[in-house]
């Protein structure tokens, strides 16, 4: 099994931190994000992983020069322009020879998804495409995907399947049909590549998969498995601290080369390598990357210092705030909700 992962797009939401790095290159406690979602792949017998490219494809080639990502061969699929979703697969599958099933993913997308038996589900099935499902409480932020009841859905182990019979896109909550929605993770038969024009921006979610549900050859797989969409500041800080506490698992959240004063409280924290919280500091539900400071008696809650960004000595900085690379928030001052820089 190989899979398209797309890793293309600029990752606006979370500016400024995304500035110069690509959404799946930022650390999510140990390791690029990127690692996160292949070794989950590697789970399930996934052999090869295509990475879809855009944006500062440079930061996915330098960091695994020798094209593996944690022992996995990778295929790196440049986009000569921006190519949508749809487009973006084609591209990435056709430069890859891709000609038998294989999987798609949304790169910023964290999930314990159960791959094998959504693709074994697929297989049984004879559908040309198979979507995942996330159950969300709030679905008017997103597309709602509707399976048909009547069809003779299979029970897939904790999993459910059924034919897709149409798409919503962010209804208002007291109207949506359901609260399951597109999870960012495909099984596609080949010949829908042969669907999509090439050269042309083509969506997979408004186009291509509607086209499909219409000829009842769109499966669906509903899973209550962990998924997160880490495309917010909210969400970043929670993939974070859901490998702290237990959520997902249990990891370090100091590294080694970490420094932290005796006195300082550091709680449901990332603390990255070189990077230091000083004498009375508080440092709480938060991310401190490669080199960051936080000086002598200030706090971080609920925020991200980047690379080598310092908060000055009794500085507050709080309400998922994004300080990027190298910025410096003075002595004294008080951060809320806040970028720095603005880049608008």
């Amino acid at each position: 099994m190989q899979a398209v992962v797309l890793v293309g797009g600029l990752g606006t939401r979370l500016r400024p931190l995304t500035a110069d790095t690509p959404k799946q290159m930022l650390p999510v406690v140990d390791r690029p994000m990127i690692e996160h979602v292949v070794a989950h792949l590697t789970g399930h017998g996934v052999t090869r992983v295509v990475l879809s490219l855009g944006f500062h494809p440079e930061a996915f080639t330098n960091a695994y020069p020798d094209g593996t990502c944690v022992g996995v061969p990778l295929h790196y699929a440049v986009e000569p322009e921006p190519l949508d979703t749809a487009g973006a697969v084609r591209f990435a599958a056709v430069a890859a020879g891709i000609d038998e099933t294989f999987l798609v993913l949304n790169g910023d997308v964290l999930t314990d998804l159960d791959v094998s038996t959504m693709v074994a589900g697929h297989r049984a099935s004879g559908a040309m495409g198979t979507i995942a499902l996330t159950e969300v409480d709030d679905p008017s932020r997103y597309g709602v995907v509707t399976v048909a009841p009547d069809d003779g859905s299979v029970e897939l182990g904790d999993m459910t399947q059924g034919r897709v019979s149409g798409f919503v896109e962010k209804p208002p909550h007291d109207e949506a049909p359901s609260r399951w929605i597109n999870a960012g993770t495909y099984v596609l038969e080949p010949a829908v590549l042969d669907r999509i024009e090439a050269g042309r921006r083509v969506s997979i979610e408004r186009e291509v998969f509607p086209a499909l549900a219409a000829e009842g050859r769109l499966r669906a797989v509903c899973s209550e498995a962990y998924w997160l969409d880490t495309g917010t500041p909210e969400a970043y800080l929670q993939a974070q601290t859901d490998l702290l506490d237990g959520t997902r698992a249990r990891m370090e959240p100091l590294a080694a080369t970490a420094s932290v004063a005796e006195d300082a409280v550091v709680d449901r924290a990332v603390v990255m390598s070189g990077a230091s919280v000083g004498s009375g500091a508080t440092v709480c539900d938060a991310v401190l990357m490669e080199g960051a400071v936080v000086e002598a008696g200030a706090v971080v809650r609920h925020s991200v210092l980047g690379p080598d960004a310092r908060v000055g000595r009794r500085a507050e900085v709080t309400g998922r705030s994004l300080i990027g690379r190298g910025q410096v928030v003075g002595d004294d001052a008080r951060v809320d909700v806040a970028l720095i820089p603005d880049e608008g």
